[in-house]
């Protein structure tokens, strides 16, 4: 889900003796640092490795891509099992969990409205207008996570509803994050972070030596500014938001978030949300469901599961933020 863009920062310190990768993949862009020169392969080597990496999420999850594992279940119209990769049952089955978890506040079957608000595959969302509530109607019909079941054991989907449609965006990149972090590690690398589209991990030391430091951006529609910088190790960040993939209609302001409840984009003060987990799949799927639950709800559903959750949102004076008791620990104060 699209988020703040987090990148290193407020000590350079070392940065020359850091070594970086990028390119794009999702739609979006990827980079990579390493703070440690590769032993067993080449620069040119890692990079390939990861562009394969990201290829393979992509052939799997992509909605994007009609030849894709996911599109082509999207287009079947049997009820039957359909064997998948592990990854994806893998990934359907931590999304129908959270869906449990907010009950349905989160819900990766979303995509019909997801795509006739126009934030879907090869739409532009700026050229958008709001649809009918009829359209809407009809598009709630097809929607509902329960419709959808999976097995891992063996690898299998299962829809209920002949035109259910599964969206993964919310949940994918995080994943695809992991995988080049599984990849880089497998290649004998010990520190490193991979970024991809604001979803970010980090293993391992920084350029400095010490804990990676990294950027939460306030939720602004005109610039890059940072709100707060984090502490991150071995763990996952993801950032939810409603400033970068937005239109606007007679004065109302309409976000990609869609409430598969009302079939609306979420209406609330809140901005942005970020979440550290012990992986990015996690975090990209928490930021969306809290993202989803609106201020309040997400405030409450952050202390009883014990989610590190950092709350950004708008108020008459500007921009208010708060991090739950979970999250603290990672905050880097202000000298």
């Amino acid at each position: 889900m699209a988020g703040c863009f987090c990148f290193l920062l407020l000590s350079a310190c070392g940065a020359e003796n850091s070594l970086q990768l990028q390119g794009e993949t999702m739609g979006t862009t990827w980079h990579v640092t390493l703070t440690e020169q590769p032993q067993t392969r080449s620069m040119e080597s890692l990079q390939r490795g990861l562009e394969d990496t990201f290829i393979r999420v992509n052939a799997l999850m992509s909605t994007w891509q009609v030849d894709s594992e996911l599109s082509r279940f999207n287009q079947s119209t049997s009820k039957d099992w359909v064997y998948v990769w592990p990854d994806v049952a893998k990934v359907v089955a931590i999304a129908l969990q959270l869906s449990t978890e907010s009950e349905g506040a989160y819900d990766i079957t979303v995509g019909p409205l997801v795509n006739l608000w126009g934030f879907g595959p090869g739409e532009h969302a700026g050229d958008s207008i709001a649809p009918s509530p009829d359209a809407i109607q009809a598009a709630l019909k097809r929607v509902g996570y329960m419709k959808l079941q999976v097995t891992e054991h063996p690898p299998a989907l299962r829809k209920s509803q002949p035109d259910l449609y599964v969206d993964l965006s919310s949940i994918a990149k995080g994943y695809g994050v992991d995988q080049a972090r599984q990849y880089l590690e497998s290649q004998g690398i010990r520190h490193g972070m991979v970024e991809v589209g604001g979803e970010v991990t980090t293993w391992g030391k920084s350029a400095r030596g010490d804990e990676w430091r990294i950027a939460i951006e306030q939720p602004n529609d005109t610039g890059r500014v940072v709100q707060q910088g984090v502490k991150l190790t071995n763990q996952g960040l993801a950032t939810s938001g409603d400033y970068r993939n937005f239109f606007k209609q007679n004065g109302k302001r309409y976000s990609h978030t869609i409430d598969p409840k009302t079939g609306y984009p979420v209406d609330n003060v809140l901005a942005s949300v970020s979440v550290i987990a012990e992986n990015t799949m996690l975090a990209d799927g928490y930021a969306t469901l809290l993202m989803a639950l609106g201020l309040e709800r997400a405030r409450t559903f952050a202390q009883k599961h014990q989610l590190a959750a950092y709350f950004i949102w708008r108020t008459d004076q500007g921009f208010a933020s708060e991090a739950s008791a979970a999250f603290k620990p990672y905050l880097i104060q202000e000298q």
